[in-house]
């Protein structure tokens, strides 16, 4: 006896099969989404930049106007650099920052390494204390470094502001430098002393060169530190041939000027070297970063 299949008994025999969509595939209205969050998040992070470049470029009398540059002019670069302090504010910010780099990155490698590699009394207070002194708040700190220096008579000094900005950098930098050294093998620190090097040739010659993408996020913290710092600069430092950068844009809007086409020239030439030493750095940013992150 033959049966015969009947269509009608099974009405689902003629649908196609559902389509599943592979795990972590979007559907097109989430695409269209995402795509719309990223052009909008885009569009926040790059109007404030470009609507500083582009009023830079602009006469003075237009500059709140929402047209792009209608008369083209340098008139605001060659006033900030040529009727100003600008270039003593300049150096006085490469003085400033290169001493707080410098020593920031060897004080905080230095220290990184002994906390990683050795075993002294007080070590863990120390890390604590490193630690601790990142909760205080610019405000809370200010009047005490303010009364410190002044008694030690570095009040409008370079080397003051370079001691207030070390405080700042060093306790941060020392921590991700004790993470990266901790992911470096001790296995290397052991065949340096089977050569017959000490700890400190051990730690110069096989530890740092491996240590560079740590050097590099160390050395960009440090330099943002100094070259963007607003509140010390302003409060340590009087006269306008000794401020810094920081505080000598706030001599262009005050509560007496409003000079914002020299603000905005002059804010485009100092975020020059700030890209320019992120991009020698950006390499090494991602890397030292993580390790120091995970290993902290």
């Amino acid at each position: 006896m033959t049966v015969t299949a009947n269509p009608q008994a099974n009405p689902r025999a003629d649908r196609p099969a559902a389509k599943f969509r592979p795990r972590g595939e979007r559907g097109p209205l989430a695409s269209t989404a995402l795509h719309v969050t990223l052009l909008v998040a885009s569009a926040i992070a790059v109007l404030p930049p470009l609507w500083l470049l582009v009023t830079s470029f602009k006469p003075k009398s237009e500059a709140f106007s929402t047209a792009l540059v209608k008369d083209f002019t340098l008139g605001n670069y060659d006033h900030v650099l040529g009727d100003t302090h600008f270039l003593s504010w300049l150096g006085n910010s490469l003085l400033v920052v290169g001493l707080t780099t410098v020593i920031g990155v060897f004080i905080s490698a230095t220290t990184g390494y002994a906390v990683s590699r050795f075993r002294f009394p007080g070590m863990r207070p120390l890390m604590w204390l490193l630690l601790i002194t990142q909760m205080f708040p610019v405000a809370v700190l200010i009047v005490p470094l303010y009364n410190l220096l002044a008694s030690l008579g570095l009040l409008n000094q370079p080397v003051g502001l370079v001691i207030t900005y070390l405080t700042i950098a060093v306790p941060f930098c020392a921590w991700m430098m004790k993470g990266y050294f901790d992911s470096i093998p001790v296995e290397i620190d052991e065949a340096g002393r089977v050569d017959g090097l000490n700890p400190f040739g051990t730690f110069w010659r096989l530890i740092v060169p491996l240590a560079k993408p740590g050097l590099a996020v160390t050395g960009f913290y440090s330099f943002i530190t100094g070259w963007a710092e607003v509140a010390y600069a302003s409060a340590f430092m009087t006269g306008e041939e000794n401020l810094t950068l920081a505080g000598g844009l706030q001599t262009f809007v005050n509560q007496y000027t409003s000079d914002w086409g020299s603000l905005t020239a002059a804010a485009v030439i100092v975020a020059v070297p700030a890209a320019v030493i992120f991009g020698f750095a950006q390499r090494h940013l991602v890397s030292g970063l993580t390790a120091g992150a995970m290993k902290s």
